[in-house]
C-alpha cells in the first residue's frame, strides 16, 4: 500500500522555511549548470550556422585549417572546373579566399582584440547566398573597400559606414555592412582577396581555401572523387557544415567540461541542503512515521514517500533554476574562437533539450539527497518511537 502523495506535499509546504534552502541550492546550481550548457551551445550553434550543406571548403591536404592552408591560383581552376561544383551564366560558383588577424579596439573597454579579415572572391555572395549587404554596397575588385559584420561593426571603434579604417600598412574605406544570419561571419570584416594579399605583401594568387557551391548534398562525393583522382591537386574537401562543427568542438568541450565541474561542486552543497532538510523531516516526524508503520505500511512504501518527497523539492528547485536562466537566451557575449585567435560574438542559447537536462539533473540531486534519510527513517524500532506518545 503506498502512502498518499498529497502527504508528502503537505509535510514539505508545513516545513516550508528548510524546504527553501534546498529548493534555493538546487535553483543556483541547475542555473549555473543550464547557463553553461547554453554558452557551449550558442558557441557551437554561431560556428555550425557560417556553414551550408550545399557548399564545401576545399584546403591543402595535411591543413587542419585555413590558416595554415595554401592554394595556388592554377589550383583553384581545377577546384572551379570539378565535377559536383554548381555553375551558372557567369560561370562556377567558387570563392578562393585568404585570412588575416588584424587588431582592433573594443567599444566597451578600449583595449585590442582580434579580428578576422576574410579576403574573398567576387562571387561569394553567389556562394553564400545567406548574406545580405545592407545598408551600403558590396566592395568593388581591386579597390581597397570593406564590408563589415553587423556584430564586428557593434563592437569595434572605428567602424562606420564611409569611413577609412587603416590596418596592414593599408587604408581602406568602409562600404557596407552585411549581415549573415547570426553566423561566425558576423564577426568578420570582408574584402577583395587580392588586395588584402597585396597590402599584407603576400605572394599573389595565393588562396588559403577555396569554398564552393555544390549542385546538390548528394554532389559532395562526386566533388570529392573528382579532386582526388586528379594527380595534380593534393588538397581535401569537407562539407562546410562539418568544417565549422569540428573547428568548435574544442571550445564547446571545454566550456562543457567546466560547466559539469562547476555544477557538481555546486551540487555536493545542493545535496548537503536536501539531506540536512530531509534528515529534520524525519526527525520531527519519527512518531508520526512509526504510527505509521503500525497502521500496516511497510517500509518500502515509506522509503518511496520520503524519496518523491526530496524529488519534489528538487523539482521546485530546477523549475526555479531554469526559469532564473531563461533571460539569458540570447544575450549576446564573445570569446575567442581558438582555431583562429581572433574575437567570435555569439549568443547564449537556451533549447527545451537544456532545460530537460537541468530537470534531470536537479531530480538526481534530490534523489542523492533523499535516499539516506528515507533509509533511516524506517531502520528506528516501531516501539522505541511510539513509547514517545
Amino acid at each position: 500500500m503506498a502512502i498518499p502523495l498529497v502527504y508528502n506535499v503537505r509535510s514539505v509546504f508545513q516545513r516550508w522555511s528548510s524546504a527553501i534552502v534546498a529548493v534555493l541550492g538546487v535553483a543556483g546550481t541547475v542555473g549555473v549548470f543550464v547557463a553553461m550548457l547554453a554558452l557551449a551551445q550558442g558557441f557551437r550553434a554561431t560556428l555550425v550556422a557560417s556553414g551550408s550543406p550545399l557548399n564545401a571548403i576545399v584546403r591543402r591536404a595535411g591543413a587542419d585549417s585555413e590558416m595554415v592552408s595554401a592554394i595556388a591560383l592554377e589550383e583553384l581552376r581545377m577546384i572551379e572546373d570539378a565535377a559536383g561544383v554548381a555553375r551558372d551564366g557567369r560561370g562556377p560558383l567558387a570563392s578562393g579566399e585568404v585570412v588575416v588577424i588584424a587588431a582592433f579596439p573594443l567599444k566597451r573597454t578600449g583595449t585590442e582584440a582580434n579580428v578576422q579579415v576574410r579576403g574573398v572572391s567576387p562571387r561569394v555572395l553567389d556562394v553564400r547566398d545567406n548574406v545580405r549587404v545592407s545598408p551600403g554596397r558590396f566592395f568593388q575588385p581591386g579597390l581597397a573597400e570593406l564590408i563589415i559584420g553587423k556584430s564586428a561593426i557593434k563592437t569595434y571603434e572605428g567602424f562606420v559606414l564611409g569611413n577609412t579604417v587603416r590596418f596592414g600598412g593599408g587604408t581602406w574605406k568602409v562600404v557596407g555592412v552585411f549581415d549573415a544570419g547570426g553566423s561566425a561571419f558576423d564577426s568578420e570584416i570582408w574584402c577583395d582577396a587580392n588586395v588584402l594579399n597585396e597590402v599584407y605583401k603576400r605572394p599573389t594568387n595565393i588562396f588559403q581555401s577555396v569554398t564552393v557551391r555544390l549542385e546538390s548534398e548528394s554532389a559532395l562525393t562526386r566533388f570529392k572523387d573528382a579532386l582526388t583522382s586528379d594527380p595534380r591537386l593534393s588538397v581535401v574537401a569537407e562539407r562546410e557544415t562539418d568544417y565549422y562543427e569540428r573547428q568548435s568542438r574544442t571550445l564547446t568541450d571545454l566550456i562543457r567540461i567546466l560547466g559539469f565541474l562547476v555544477a557538481l561542486v555546486m551540487g555536493v552543497g545542493a545535496v548537503f541542503a536536501a539531506l540536512n532538510t530531509m534528515y529534520s523531516a524525519v526527525a520531527e516526524r519519527s512518531r508520526e512515521i512509526a504510527t505509521i508503520r503500525a497502521l500496516g505500511f511497510r517500509g518500502r512504501a515509506i522509503v518511496f514517500s520520503f524519496i518523491l518527497e526530496s524529488l519534489f523539492i528538487a523539482f521546485l528547485g530546477g523549475i526555479l533554476g531554469c526559469l532564473a536562466v531563461l533571460p539569458m537566451n540570447g544575450f549576446t557575449t564573445g570569446t575567442i574562437n581558438w582555431q583562429t585567435f581572433s574575437h567570435l560574438a555569439f549568443a547564449f542559447r537556451i533549447t527545451p533539450a537544456l532545460l530537460v537536462e537541468g530537470i534531470v539533473f536537479a531530480l538526481i540531486m534530490g534523489l542523492v539527497g533523499g535516499v539516506p534519510p528515507a533509509v533511516r527513517a524506517v531502520r528506528r524500532p516501531v516501539a522505541v518511537a511510539l513509547r514517545g506518545l
